[in-house]
């Protein structure tokens, strides 16, 4: 069910288990079983190693037939797995100079894991207008929108898709690459939570770049990605995403930093507020001071500001439950958007049998942490034709945009697939009291 005055469009982007990417592997001993003197990657190197020109020629050959098809530039991917794999054995494992690069590219195979990353789902959605607009048809705005997607283990990774919104409001979604280019990694030095710069350059289209899980607070996913387009007081601009790190055991709040979607930084958030899900951060800064939205009591919205970009405590609560379908707990779905009216920021709600909805609210432009008025009903919420999926019951958005008057509102049906609305922002306002 929803407002009267949503139009769905007719767009649904689903999981593709065709797409793959491949990813580091590193297999290890139970702590039982270690030796530290022949660890599980030496023993590995050595069978390679063991083996003569014909088998390892029998090997290649299947990687070819595995690869080749649907990844780029294979020889050059292994070639710096094999590189990766004896910096991370300390060099110990073997003396580079004596093995043959078609060893080396075998070696850095068996070093490899070729991961489905959306084969579940794809859900959660935020979208934003895409950096580059060349070429782009007069009239017409490309947009780009960053998605959760979920593979084998319930590990979630971040994937990509393109498209236009033309003169009249008509929206279009790029069909995406067959090809899926895993980053090169650069990790920070030092002590404690550091951060790591991903080179996406090998891709050829965005919806080519997949951030998969790279650290260990990362380990078993890269969680609803809220894009945000964020221009400083000096006019300069960047792109910047708050996410959830789940590491399997703990979930904390992480920052992506970009200006052109080919390279990204990922670091973690610190102070009291980045224990939590759901951060958002506004696209410029108030009164001076970066602000950000959160939940992390994990039940009601809160307003915080800072200094530093990276840390965040304290803040204001703003928004409790008030309707039955926030009885539960609500929180933001994506980065407050600036209209004339203030700052319009998309809501969710969890009621009655884990019934997550989406609602809305307004903030004062000067002052956020005052709320001028809020949706006493969904804006979106489960019906008979959507309840169903991964996880039923759940609409959920990680961010919209506003052209003009019209609000475009991507959002995740039951943690399975993905599709757009959109409404005139008056309509919107209206329904608030």
């Amino acid at each position: 069910m929803s407002a009267s005055f949503l139009n769905h469009l007719p767009i649904v982007l689903r999981p593709d288990p065709s797409r793959t990417v491949v990813r580091p592997f590193m297999p290890g001993d139970p702590d039982s079983f270690a030796v530290a003197s022949m660890p599980r990657s030496q023993r590995i190197i050595d069978r390679v190693m063991a083996l003569s020109f014909e088998e390892g020629a029998k090997e290649r050959e299947k990687i070819t037939e595995s690869l080749d098809e649907r990844h780029r530039d294979v020889d050059a991917m292994l070639m710096r797995r094999f590189h990766e794999v004896l910096d991370l054995c300390g060099g110990f494992c073997i003396n580079p100079a004596a093995v043959r690069p078609d060893q080396a590219l075998l070696i850095g195979a068996y070093f490899c894991n070729e991961y489905s990353f959306e084969a579940a789902a794809l859900f959660n959605p935020s979208m934003v207008i895409h950096p580059d607009q060349s070429e782009v048809p007069e009239g017409s705005v490309r947009f780009l929108m960053a998605l959760r997607a979920i593979g084998e283990g319930h590990v979630s990774s971040v994937t990509f898709r393109t498209g236009l919104i033309g003169p009249g409001g008509d929206l279009s979604v790029d069909v995406p690459s067959r090809t899926a280019v895993p980053p090169i990694i650069q990790r920070e030095e030092g002590d404690g939570p550091l951060g790591i710069k991903l080179l996406c350059g090998g891709s050829y289209t965005l919806s080519e770049t997949v951030l998969f899980p790279m650290t260990p607070s990362q380990r078993q996913g890269i969680e609803d990605l809220r894009l945000v387009h964020f221009v400083e007081d000096d006019g300069s601009e960047r792109f910047y995403g708050t996410y959830t790190a789940f590491s399997g055991a703990a979930a904390r709040s992480e920052l992506l930093d970009t200006e052109t979607f080919r390279d990204f930084d990922m670091r973690p958030l610190r102070g009291d507020a980045a224990g939590g899900k759901g951060m958002a951060l506004f696209p410029r800064r108030i009164a001076g001071r970066y602000a950000m939205l959160s939940r992390h009591d994990n039940e009601n919205i809160w307003f915080l500001q800072s200094d530093d970009l990276e840390t965040w405590n304290g803040g204001t609560k703003i928004l409790c439950p008030r309707y039955p379908w926030e009885f539960v707990q609500m929180g933001n779905c994506g980065s407050p958007i600036e209209i004339d009216e203030g700052w319009l920021v998309l809501t969710h709600g969890v009621g009655v049998v884990r019934n997550y909805c989406i609602g809305a609210c307004l903030l004062d432009k000067r002052d956020p942490s005052k709320v001028l008025a809020r949706t006493p009903r969904p804006l979106i919420e489960p019906a008979q034709d959507n309840r169903n999926g991964y996880v039923p019951n759940v609409i959920y958005s990680c961010g919209g945009l506003v052209r003009g008057r019209t609000l475009y509102l991507p959002y995740g049906v039951a943690d399975d697939f993905a599709t757009i609305a959109t409404a005139d922002v008056s309509d919107v306002l209206a329904a608030m009291e």
